[in-house]
């Protein structure tokens, strides 16, 4: 997959599309969902041109990588949901529901967020 420079998040990493911002430097990006899932839903997204969690994993540099992991660990204990618990998602392609082609991961929390997946059937 080849990164579209259009695509939504990168839109609003150029300030061309307003976000409700939680933390921001130099590797991330984090603001609220606009249609959350949860009490509370967040957004970390690193500032480099990366498709997907392989492509940022493949090709990020290693300060890219430890900085949008400490941005998201910054994030978690912001919305304060370390101690209560909250899910972590990255969506990755069609068949993982990834709706955006920029890599970013979900901080979901404030509530019980249940089973992560629909349990399959052997029928």
């Amino acid at each position: 997959m080849t990164y579209d420079p259009s695509n939504i998040f990168a839109r609003i990493l150029r300030s061309e599309i307003p976000c409700k911002k939680i933390a921001e430097d130099t590797y991330f990006l984090a603001f609220h969902d606009v249609s959350p899932r949860a009490p509370v839903h967040a957004l970390v997204i690193p500032k480099g041109a990366f498709t997907d969690a392989h492509d940022f994993h493949k090709n990020a540099t290693s300060a890219e990588i430890v900085g949008f992991y400490k941005g998201v660990a910054q994030v978690v204990d912001i919305l304060g949901v370390h101690n209560s618990g909250f899910r972590q998602i990255c969506n990755c392609g069609v068949n993982g529901g990834q709706e955006v082609p920029h890599y970013h991961m979900h901080i979901l929390g404030g509530r019980k967020l249940g089973p992560m997946v629909s349990v399959v059937s052997d029928e």
